[in-house]
């Protein structure tokens, strides 16, 4: 897009040339975006937009590509780091790029709505928000390379770097760009055709002993030569990213591909650095795919475990995107382990668990949803459903990909093991990430679902400011400031108990010739309620049974100072998850 810029830049009036620019960066939705592509893209926006994004690299993955994080606020209303923030990402799993485009799609529509759209605008004006479209640059480049290699996550080789000698390792052997499934005749397999419907493989029934079986593999190379001993191999690349953070971290022989140590790797390395310097993020949404839903902690606790406050929160913000999405909301520990006695450990959770901060996982597109299933132990499902449940799956994308979706099984002459059938499900581009002409409606719910996020951050606001002359040159200030937001300012309760946020701090900044008679130059005034918790019917206001009765919004601060007329005092108080503000009065 570099040359088209400076035609129309040398060629058009600077009026003219930003209206024709605003109609230049935008996304597409009929593939996914390449490392470079999705590197332009992002560069492009934040030339186009520079009030409202600037662009930074986080930190570098393994193999040395960028992590990119765009900060969109307005300039003009403040700094990034002054205003509560909502961190937004995806794509920590590299098959799992429908995350990444959300990313995208919810940049397009701040920068299209912002003058255009009240919410958006008041967002932008009144918060930050940090998107980081691609955690994962590496995994994600190997899954939508011309040679697609799918893995967990990272691209290291873990736990050894050993070249493999044995099993099968998944690839594109026919280079048609696809990884799909083989499949080898044998009596003893465990898989068999559906009834109703011969290319779809489903498994056979233990007291099945009629019938054509087959054993069923990913694509790929074999380091064996007899179909006999033909195995899967475990992936050389076996780390999972989103098993290496701090809580609830366990080490490989507990929880498979954690990594030797929480942040470990550079990916998440970088990801903690910067919620580790950036204090006023105190709500963060984390992509994936699939399964149609949006999951909150306890990821290791049941929701009794969970602050009172909290858990009232998470139900209100529940509901809300439920509402909007069609997503259910739920708890990981009660509805989305992977084994019913086993908790999903070391995972992105820990910005909850350790710092407080508000965590929502969405794990994006719902094939069995779009199928017409009911489906409501998700887990399970995934792992063993009805072969009913497998034709209405493999229909539906017959539908939708006819022939593409579910690929009918075709000889291919392998290099090992001879005649095998390559066919299948191509998972990709139907289980893991929707199709392409049905992505951007599958994205379309989310923009506002994370602007009602932002805009329940707790948020200082200046209730009163005024300053009263008790004669001679002597003056009293006050200030009273009030949180205005539904969450509390140190957000959740963890946040304030952990010590990881710091009270609001109230200033006093007097020029040279003043002095404080009264008071103190600077003072930590603990943390104001917000919202949260209120009882939905008036009835209950003071009469005890309103948790919030006796809640505390607002602080009164007053300083007494000796100074000529004239003279300008500046008042301020800030908190890192919920703004700053600041007045100035003069000494009349």
């Amino acid at each position: 897009m570099g040359w088209a810029y400076n035609l129309l830049s040398y060629k058009l009036s600077p009026i003219l040339f930003n209206r024709i620019r605003k109609t230049m960066t935008s996304i597409k939705y009929d593939s996914f975006y390449r490392y470079d592509d999705l590197t332009e893209l992002l560069h492009d926006f934040a030339t186009e937009y520079p009030n409202l994004i600037t662009l930074e690299s986080i930190g570098k993955s393994y193999q040395g590509r960028d992590i990119w994080v765009a900060t969109l606020t307005n300039a003009d209303t403040g700094k990034a780091d002054e205003k509560p923030a909502v961190w937004v990402d995806g794509n920590i799993h590299s098959v799992e790029v429908t995350a990444s485009h959300s990313c995208l799609h919810f940049i397009q529509t701040l920068v299209n709505g912002y003058e255009n759209d009240e919410r958006i605008t008041h967002a932008l004006n009144t918060r930050a928000f940090y998107i980081c479209p691609r955690i994962n640059p590496d995994g994600a480049e190997a899954a939508l390379s011309d040679n697609p290699k799918r893995v967990r996550s990272s691209m290291r080789p873990y736990p050894h770097d050993d070249e493999p000698i044995s099993g099968l390792e998944q690839d594109d052997i026919d280079g048609d760009g696809r990884v799909l499934y083989m499949r080898i005749k044998d009596p003893s397999g465990p898989w068999k055709p559906h009834p109703d419907a011969p290319a779809l493989l489903v498994p056979r029934a233990p007291d099945d002993y009629k019938g054509t079986f087959y054993h069923l593999y990913k694509e790929g190379q074999s380091f064996e030569t007899d179909n006999a001993m033909l195995k899967s191999g475990r992936p050389k690349e076996g780390l999972d990213l989103n098993r290496n953070f701090p809580a609830n971290f366990e080490p490989e022989g507990a929880q498979m591909g954690a990594g030797p140590a929480p942040f470990s790797e550079p990916e998440t390395r970088a990801v903690g650095d910067f919620f580790l310097t950036h204090k006023n993020i105190f709500i963060a949404i984390a992509g994936h795919t699939f399964s149609g839903v949006l999951l909150r902690p306890g990821s290791s606790v049941p929701d009794e475990d969970l602050p009172v406050q909290d858990l009232q929160a998470y139900k209100a913000m529940g509901k809300r995107g439920q509402e909007l999405s069609g997503y259910p909301a739920i708890s990981v520990y009660r509805d989305f382990r992977y084994h019913p006695k086993e908790d999903i450990r070391g995972s992105f959770n820990w910005v909850y668990d350790h710092l407080g901060i508000f965590t929502w996982v969405i794990e994006y597109w719902a094939p069995h949803r779009a199928a017409g299933l009911n489906v409501e132990n998700y887990s399970e499902w995934f792992f063993e459903h009805s072969q009913d449940d497998a034709l209405k799956l493999y229909e539906y994308f017959e539908k939708e990909l006819p022939g593409k979706g579910y690929v009918d099984w075709y000889e291919f002459d392998h290099p090992k093991l001879g005649k095998v059938e390559l066919g299948g499900w191509d998972i990709g581009n139907t289980i893991h990430n929707p199709p392409f002409h049905l992505l951007e409606k599958e994205l379309a719910p989310f923009p506002e679902w994370f602007i009602y996020l932002a805009l329940i951050s707790p948020k200082l606001e200046l209730h009163k400011a005024e300053i009263e002359a008790l004669g001679g040159d002597s003056y009293l200030l006050t200030m009273i400031i009030e949180n205005a937001g539904y969450l509390p300012t140190c957000g959740s309760p963890i946040a304030r108990d952990h010590k990881i946020t710091r009270d609001i701090v109230v200033e006093i900044d007097l020029p040279d010739g003043a002095k404080l008679i009264q008071g103190l130059p600077w003072e930590e005034k603990g943390h104001l309620e917000g919202r949260v918790g209120m009882m939905p019917s008036p009835i209950f206001v003071g009469t005890g049974f309103d948790p919030r009765d006796g809640a505390v919004s607002r602080i009164k601060c007053q300083w007494i100072v000796q100074a000529a007329k004239g003279t300008t005092v500046t008042l301020s108080a800030h908190q890192e998850r919920s703004g700053r503000v600041e007045a100035s009065l003069a000494c009349e």
